[in-house]
């Protein structure tokens, strides 16, 4: 090894060792720093909320869901990863589906449907 690169390599590694207490104290700062921000943000949460936050949550905006352009092609490719994705996760979880594959509104195995109350022909 060359002389120039082994005094390049001393360098270095005498500045990472003079940079590690530094290093060592700027993230106990840190941590002290976020710890004392988390404790002052439960005392304020902790504090009653008054109307006019409550008022302030129920005026925000919700930013609308950017809508993806993908050729028809993509989306079925897509759409049939999906549905193997979740066939993969019903098998590993060992439920077992009917025919009716895909059908989300299907009720639950074992539940039977009821008559609304309210109306006692069930119409």
């Amino acid at each position: 090894m060359k002389l120039k690169d082994l005094r390049k390599k001393i360098r270095r590694l005498e500045k990472r060792l003079q940079e590690g207490p530094k290093r060592l104290a700027k993230l106990k700062q840190k941590l002290n720093a976020a710890e004392a921000a988390k404790a002052a943000k439960a005392r304020k949460k902790g504090v009653a909320k008054s109307p006019k936050a409550i008022e302030k949550k129920s005026d925000a905006v919700k930013k609308p869901k950017k809508k993806l352009n993908l050729s028809p092609e993509r989306r079925a490719q897509l759409a049939a990863a999906m549905k193997a994705r979740w066939a993969a996760k019903r098998a590993a979880e060992g439920h077992t589906k009917g025919p009716s594959g895909d059908n989300q509104h299907s009720a639950p195995p074992g539940a039977t449907p009821q008559a609304p109350e309210n109306r006692p022909d069930g119409v």
